[in-house]
């Protein structure tokens, strides 16, 4: 099954524990491949799909965002059986940002406009389209092609 940026978005009234299980499930991993790549111990992928928890620590949400290769508002979006769009959406400084690498931890508050080591205004769209960014997995926008990294000029 090829894994789409649409097929990766939370579900409706689809919770924590069946969210995890499909994205599994799409990257064809075991609970112990994921616990591996996602740094957290096994047993805390076996509470999550078991329903026993739907409250992840910061490192456990990072992991597993990374290791599933979507953005943690996903997670969290999953976690309160909500769109998310009504958590947050995706920002990342296209100064500072490298392509592929999980956004600043500073950049995802609510209240971060700007990027606090450079002061570049944090992107949360396509400047060509305007569509919005839901992944940085890749540096080109899913819909028109455009790089999201910002290219610095030399004088």
């Amino acid at each position: 099954m090829i894994v789409t940026e649409h097929s990766t978005r939370p579900l409706g009234e689809e919770g924590l524990a069946n969210y995890v299980q499909r994205l599994r499930g799409q990257l064809s991993l075991t609970q112990k491949e994921l616990s591996f790549k996602a740094g957290i111990h096994i047993q805390t992928i076996r509470k999550i799909e078991g329903g026993q928890t739907s409250r992840l620590n910061q490192k456990a949400k990072g992991g597993l965002a990374a290791a599933l290769g979507i953005p943690p508002e996903y997670l969290d979006a999953a976690a309160k059986k909500v769109s998310p769009e009504t958590i947050t959406t995706l920002k990342f400084c296209p100064k500072c940002w490298t392509p592929g690498t999980t956004p600043d931890q500073m950049w995802t508050d609510l209240r971060s406009k700007y990027c606090f080591a450079c002061g570049t205004a944090l992107r949360n769209r396509c400047v060509s389209c305007n569509e919005p960014i839901m992944s940085l997995k890749f540096k080109f926008c899913p819909y028109c092609g455009a790089n999201y990294k910002q290219n610095q000029t030399t004088s």
